[in-house]
């Protein structure tokens, strides 16, 4: 499952987080946010999230009218245990997105 994040949301919950003010100018950067985010919330500790493989992040930038106009976010997916029920799965990942949408 995917879920995609604003680059402006992963910072506020960092400073939200950490107090700290990032600057997000690559995917390397957004993973490293991601990982303080993770290690520094009780949002991760859940149940939830034991079956929980990895996250991968990917860049997108999506371009609203020409070539230097454009908006950045992540997508990011949840790759679980294949022995996690969907339900179990999608649950999980609704709480990732409502605590960035919560922001």
């Amino acid at each position: 499952m995917k879920i995609r994040v604003d680059k402006k949301k992963i910072i506020e919950a960092v400073r939200k987080l950490e107090g700290i003010e990032i600057v997000l100018e690559s995917e390397e950067d957004a993973r490293e946010a991601l990982d303080l985010i993770m290690a520094g919330g009780d949002l991760f500790n859940d149940s939830l999230f034991q079956g929980l493989k990895e996250i991968r992040l990917s860049e997108v930038k999506e371009y609203k009218t020409s070539s230097v106009n454009y908006e950045v976010y992540y997508l990011m997916e949840f790759v679980f245990d294949e022995k996690i029920p969907p339900r179990e799965r999608a649950e999980a990942v609704k709480r990732v997105q409502v605590f960035f949408e919560g922001r």
